[in-house]
């Protein structure tokens, strides 16, 4: 792109001069501005910029010295370079004037055009000059700010340190991230402000040696550092050596990434995973030793299903509280509830009283057992057995320690057996595995058991709020036909394998007829949008991705269905928590009766896991 031309202005009050100024003059990339009177020049200097002005000296009203005084008194033209031109014969006195006034050159006429020329050459160059270094000075400026503002606004701390290692610039950041103001850093030392974890300040200043040396150009590191406050700060540091074009340094630049958060994210991711692992392991291992003992007790597989089913359920009941609590206490009395809800005692058969109490993981997941367990016996042996039977609970704090009572009345007559069952010694194992006892007692019209754990610091004891001396569930709502499945035409969604082929085996064993399974949630979309069916069972979470598309789908075609998912109800779409949860794992006669509940009405029906 061509520049733009350089102006010079010509001020006389002979037309003549001025054109004889323009001829001489005139070139490409030069424009001659001219002016008549000193008012003319000056209303033209308010409007140009000029690389020189050629003055007359003499002239009417205004004068050649007077104009050059008015011009150096005014912001905008006091640097503009003055050469007099005058016909009138001179002394040393007028000259001085003329040098007094501002002028850089004092020229008789008639002047010698080459000397004229080159001089005027000399000041457009500068002129020129100046023109580009303030450009430059404008873009730098630009340049300037622009780094400026990244440096402040930036996440990253950016420091400055010499070939000495003091302290050159502190960004904004690195005000924000450490504490320190700028003022308060510069020209310090690294080490010698409190910044550097002391621990780290040797292998800190061997690696700036190493970098002033040449040895290494750049580094990266995980350093801590401390804000001015003393709070450790755990940062990566990405250091690179500035140097010249002669190779000398100018300057070490550290941009400093503050950490902390996601270094204590992953120790707490990694310690989540690994509590997660050892969980999964001890509920694999749990459930194992389960079944072995189960299946050792049992007369034979119609003995061994229920019972095996049973303490499973128990176990994930207990699961279900303590996730709710992200596993930190389970409420006793929830435990207990746990019974009613998943069917194992009837309430109007059960009586319960004692205090709040909130029990730690492990202790409640044994205690769970440990409650099934008794109604379980109670069932097979003991006050449940009979109609007329009934259960009564109590537990009180007692010098550290929790006690329970469980008392059976209106049963058989019981006493001591002979040998013990599987269930006796995971009564009175799981309770010493947490430094409690079991003491059972044989009494004329039936059981009771007394409990005891320690009253350790992270149960709570919540005051003396009582349970009811009768729950208040009252009885099971009647259960849906289980004839009204056969026939129906249910749709699967379940992403994992093993499940879904046992929700089908229960599900074809009751004469239902399966579409699917699909394993998510676009197959599942699909399939509705294609297939015509009565009902749906879905799972709550397929393949990492939420049901709720698939809700939705089956709600605008009003087709009726049940979640049945290992997530708790919280989990799941909250805009249809009207529909019935049957959790995982779960019992094949709750499944069968919250399914046929979809047509019947009755939705009264959810599994233990829910």
């Amino acid at each position: 792109m061509a520049s733009e031309s350089v102006k010079i202005l010509a001020v006389d009050d002979v037309p003549e001069n001025l054109a004889a100024l323009d001829a001489l003059l005139s070139r490409e990339g030069l424009e001659l501005l001219q002016a008549r009177s000193g008012v003319e020049a000056l209303e033209l200097l308010l409007k140009q910029d000029v690389a020189l002005a050629l003055l007359d000296v003499q002239m009417p009203g205004m004068d050649g010295f007077e104009l050059a005084e008015l011009m150096r008194g005014t912001e905008r033209t006091r640097r503009v370079p003055i050469i007099f031109l005058t016909a009138v014969a001179t002394d040393e006195r007028r000259r001085f004037r003329g040098y007094e006034a501002g002028a850089v050159d004092y020229l008789l006429k008639p002047v010698d055009a080459q000397i004229v020329r080159s001089k005027v050459d000399i000041f457009v160059e500068l002129f020129r000059q100046r023109q580009e270094l303030a450009r430059q000075r404008d873009e730098h400026a630009a340049v300037l700010a622009r780094l400026t503002a990244h440096g402040d606004n930036s996440p990253l701390a950016l420091v400055e340190l010499d070939a000495g290692q003091r302290i050159m610039s502190w960004s904004k950041g690195a005000e924000r991230l450490f504490g320190w103001r700028a003022a308060e850093v510069a020209g310090f030392n690294a080490v010698e402000v409190k910044w550097l974890d002391a621990e780290q300040a040797g292998g800190f200043t061997t690696l700036l040696d190493e970098m002033i040396g040449g040895a290494l150009p750049r580094a990266t590191r995980t350093l801590r550092f401390h804000s001015a406050e003393g709070l450790p700060l755990d940062c990566e540091c990405y250091c690179s050596a500035l140097r010249d074009a002669a190779g000398r340094l100018f300057s070490i630049n550290l941009q400093i990434l503050d950490v902390t958060d996601r270094k204590r994210a992953e120790e707490t991711q990694k310690l989540l995973v690994g509590e997660l692992n050892h969980r999964v392991k001890n509920t694999l291992a749990s459930v194992q030793a389960i079944a072995t003992q189960t299946l050792r007790h049992s007369a034979g597989p119609s003995d061994f299903a229920p019972t095996f089913m049973g303490r499973i359920h128990a176990l994930a009941s207990a699961h279900s509280l303590l996730s709710g609590a992200t596993w930190q206490v389970a409420s006793l009395r929830e435990l207990i509830e746990g019974q009613l809800s998943i069917g194992a005692i009837e309430a109007d058969r059960f009586e319960a009283d004692g205090p709040s109490v909130d029990l730690p993981p492990e202790p409640a997941l044994h205690l769970a057992l440990v409650l099934h367990e008794l109604v379980t016996n109670a069932h097979k042996y003991g006050a449940l057995s009979v109609p007329e039977g009934r259960v009564h609970l109590t537990w009180e704090i007692a010098e550290d320690r929790l006690v329970l009572n469980w008392r059976e009345r209106g049963g058989p007559a019981v006493s001591a057996p002979a040998r013990r069952g599987f269930g006796t010694a995971l009564i009175e194992r799981s309770l010493r595995a947490d430094g409690g006892s079991a003491e059972p007692h044989y009494e004329a019209d039936g059981i009771g058991w007394t409990l005891t754990l320690p009253y350790m610091s992270g149960a709570r004891h919540r005051g003396p709020r009582l349970l009811p001396r009768r729950a208040q569930r009252g009885g099971r709502a009647a259960a849906p036909s289980l004839a009204e499945l056969r026939g129906k035409r249910l749709l699967l969604v379940e992403d994992e394998a093993l499940i879904a082929f046992e929700l089908a085996a229960i599900l074809e064993d009751a004469g239902v007829m399966l579409v699917g399974p699909v394993a998510s949630v676009d197959d599942a979309v699909t399939m509705i949008g294609r297939k015509e069916f009565d009902g749906a069972l879905v799972d709550g979470n397929l393949q990492g991705e939420p049901a709720d598309r698939v809700a939705q789908a089956l709600s605008d075609r009003t087709i009726p269905f049940v979640f049945v998912s290992g997530y708790g109800s919280e989990h799941l779409p909250s805009s249809f928590d009207h529909v019935p949860v049957v959790g995982k794992p779960f019992d094949a006669q709750q499944l069968l009766e919250a399914v046929a509940g979809m047509w019947s009405g009755s939705h009264e029906v959810a599994a233990a896991g829910a």
